[in-house]
């Protein structure tokens, strides 16, 4: 389900809440599903059981999940948010500075152009 790195300049917490809100997003867990318990999911990535913690209790704050104590983690249903006029220059901006970064680690052009197309697709059919 998800990958980490543990490499990554990226923080393990940010990494597992960033790729929990992909599976949510993508329509994978529906409202009411209950996510692996905090231990479970530690075990699985092979971290500090906190680490998942955090990113269970960020999702929470965004308003994707319902945490209970000895209950665990559930989907809550979640509405879209409105549009915000800042929204694109916050989102814009890291989308270039990835692209250039990939770039400029060797990846072919067109790779990126029929990736950010399938996602794009994706996202028109509901499915991202």
């Amino acid at each position: 389900m998800l990958r980490i790195d543990l490499a990554s300049h990226v923080p393990v917490y940010e990494q597992i809440a960033n790729g929990l809100r992909a599976e949510l997003v993508a329509g994978r867990f529906g409202p009411g599903d209950k996510l692996p318990t905090v231990r479970t999911l530690a075990i699985d990535l092979g971290v500090h059981h906190n680490t998942v913690a955090q990113a269970y209790r960020q999702l929470a704050e965004e308003g994707w999940l319902e945490l209970k104590r000895h209950r665990g983690a559930t989907v809550r249903e979640r509405h879209r948010p409105s549009n915000r006029s800042d929204g694109t220059e916050t989102f814009a901006r890291p989308l270039r500075e990835l692209l250039a970064k990939a770039l400029a680690a060797g990846l072919p052009r067109k790779m990126l152009i029929r990736e950010l197309l399938d996602s794009a697709h994706r996202l028109e059919a509901g499915a991202l």
